[in-house]
Protein backbone atom coordinates (compact mmCIF):
# COMPACT_ATOMS: atom_id res chain seq x y z
CA UNK A 1 0.00 0.00 0.00
CA UNK A 2 1.60 3.34 -0.95
CA UNK A 3 1.99 5.94 1.47
CA UNK A 4 2.86 9.74 1.29
CA UNK A 5 6.29 11.13 2.30
CA UNK A 6 8.07 14.31 2.51
CA UNK A 7 11.24 14.55 0.63
CA UNK A 8 13.56 17.20 2.70
CA UNK A 9 17.17 17.69 2.61
CA UNK A 10 19.07 17.49 6.02
CA UNK A 11 22.86 17.75 5.82
CA UNK A 12 22.69 17.75 2.55
CA UNK A 13 21.35 14.03 2.14
CA UNK A 14 17.56 13.46 0.81
CA UNK A 15 15.61 11.66 3.45
CA UNK A 16 11.79 11.17 4.00
CA UNK A 17 9.77 11.66 7.04
CA UNK A 18 6.34 9.80 7.06
CA UNK A 19 3.40 12.60 5.58
CA UNK A 20 1.41 11.58 8.61
CA UNK A 21 3.96 12.73 11.30
CA UNK A 22 4.06 16.57 9.15
CA UNK A 23 1.77 18.80 10.71
CA UNK A 24 2.99 21.74 7.98
CA UNK A 25 6.41 23.15 6.22
CA UNK A 26 7.11 26.77 7.49
CA UNK A 27 10.12 29.40 7.20
CA UNK A 28 11.36 30.28 10.26
CA UNK A 29 12.62 34.34 10.32
CA UNK A 30 13.42 34.91 13.89
CA UNK A 31 13.97 32.33 16.44
CA UNK A 32 14.76 33.05 20.40
CA UNK A 33 17.93 31.94 21.86
CA UNK A 34 17.21 29.76 25.03
CA UNK A 35 20.17 29.30 28.08
CA UNK A 36 21.08 25.98 29.01
CA UNK A 37 19.63 24.01 26.54
CA UNK A 38 20.95 20.77 24.76
CA UNK A 39 23.05 22.29 21.87
CA UNK A 40 20.92 20.56 19.33
CA UNK A 41 17.99 23.27 20.21
CA UNK A 42 18.26 26.43 18.36
CA UNK A 43 15.67 28.77 20.14
CA UNK A 44 12.48 29.21 20.51
CA UNK A 45 9.97 30.32 17.33
CA UNK A 46 6.04 31.67 17.47
CA UNK A 47 3.81 30.08 14.71
CA UNK A 48 0.54 31.24 14.86
CA UNK A 49 0.49 31.99 18.20
CA UNK A 50 1.84 28.78 19.64
CA UNK A 51 5.67 28.41 20.57
CA UNK A 52 7.44 25.72 18.96
CA UNK A 53 10.82 24.24 20.19
CA UNK A 54 13.25 24.85 17.07
CA UNK A 55 15.35 21.76 16.61
CA UNK A 56 18.82 22.18 14.65
CA UNK A 57 18.50 19.01 12.74
CA UNK A 58 22.61 18.41 11.93
CA UNK A 59 23.37 19.52 15.50
CA UNK A 60 20.81 16.45 16.46
CA UNK A 61 22.39 14.26 14.33
CA UNK A 62 25.99 15.00 15.89
CA UNK A 63 26.88 17.15 12.53
CA UNK A 64 27.86 20.39 12.35
CA UNK A 65 24.81 23.04 13.51
CA UNK A 66 23.64 24.51 10.55
CA UNK A 67 22.77 27.99 12.02
CA UNK A 68 19.12 29.78 11.77
CA UNK A 69 20.50 32.45 9.05
CA UNK A 70 21.43 29.55 6.39
CA UNK A 71 18.69 27.38 7.27
CA UNK A 72 15.13 29.05 7.08
CA UNK A 73 12.91 26.54 6.46
CA UNK A 74 11.50 23.85 8.86
CA UNK A 75 9.00 20.72 8.91
CA UNK A 76 6.70 21.02 11.98
CA UNK A 77 5.76 18.05 13.96
CA UNK A 78 3.75 17.13 17.05
CA UNK A 79 5.85 15.01 19.65
CA UNK A 80 4.08 13.98 22.50
CA UNK A 81 1.68 16.58 22.73
CA UNK A 82 4.62 18.92 21.86
CA UNK A 83 5.11 21.01 19.10
CA UNK A 84 8.70 21.22 16.83
CA UNK A 85 10.15 22.55 13.83
CA UNK A 86 12.82 20.60 12.79
CA UNK A 87 14.87 23.03 10.86
CA UNK A 88 16.20 21.31 7.23
CA UNK A 89 18.36 22.87 4.46
CA UNK A 90 15.31 22.10 2.04
CA UNK A 91 11.79 20.57 1.20
CA UNK A 92 12.04 19.34 -1.63
CA UNK A 93 8.82 17.31 -2.66
CA UNK A 94 5.88 14.98 -1.43
CA UNK A 95 6.11 11.47 -3.10
CA UNK A 96 4.79 7.95 -2.82
CA UNK A 97 6.03 5.28 -1.69
CA UNK A 98 5.35 1.86 -0.17
CA UNK A 99 6.24 0.73 3.16
CA UNK A 100 9.84 1.04 4.25
CA UNK A 101 12.58 -1.72 4.02
CA UNK A 102 14.91 -2.42 6.33
CA UNK A 103 18.14 0.01 6.08
CA UNK A 104 21.45 -2.61 4.13
CA UNK A 105 24.10 0.35 4.26
CA UNK A 106 25.74 0.94 7.22
CA UNK A 107 24.82 4.44 8.37
CA UNK A 108 27.37 6.92 10.22
CA UNK A 109 26.02 6.90 14.04
CA UNK A 110 23.99 9.70 13.78
CA UNK A 111 21.71 8.62 10.91
CA UNK A 112 21.60 5.38 11.88
CA UNK A 113 20.14 6.69 15.71
CA UNK A 114 17.23 8.21 13.36
CA UNK A 115 16.85 6.20 10.55
CA UNK A 116 13.54 3.68 10.47
CA UNK A 117 14.37 2.04 6.89
CA UNK A 118 14.76 2.83 3.51
CA UNK A 119 11.91 3.76 0.95
CA UNK A 120 12.28 2.21 -3.15
CA UNK A 121 11.32 5.76 -4.92
CA UNK A 122 11.65 6.28 -8.71
CA UNK A 123 15.00 8.62 -7.18
CA UNK A 124 16.67 5.81 -5.95
CA UNK A 125 16.53 4.39 -2.31
CA UNK A 126 15.52 7.30 0.11
CA UNK A 127 16.44 6.98 3.92
CA UNK A 128 13.18 7.65 5.95
CA UNK A 129 14.03 8.98 9.25
CA UNK A 130 11.40 9.30 12.72
CA UNK A 131 11.63 12.69 13.96
CA UNK A 132 10.75 11.64 17.48
CA UNK A 133 14.27 10.31 17.51
CA UNK A 134 15.65 13.58 15.88
CA UNK A 135 13.95 16.01 18.55
CA UNK A 136 16.17 13.93 21.05
CA UNK A 137 19.22 14.58 19.76
CA UNK A 138 22.45 12.91 20.18
CA UNK A 139 23.04 12.54 24.27
CA UNK A 140 19.79 11.89 25.36
CA UNK A 141 19.36 9.11 22.47
CA UNK A 142 22.37 7.47 23.20
CA UNK A 143 21.25 7.02 27.30
CA UNK A 144 17.99 5.70 25.72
Amino acid sequence: MERLYLMVRIAGELVAIDANEVGSVVEIDAVTPVPRVAPHIAGLFALRSRVLTVIDSCAALGLRATGVQTTPEAVVVQIDGHSYALLVEAVEDVESAGAPMPCVATLERGWARVAVGRLATERGDILLIDPARLVLGPDEQAAA
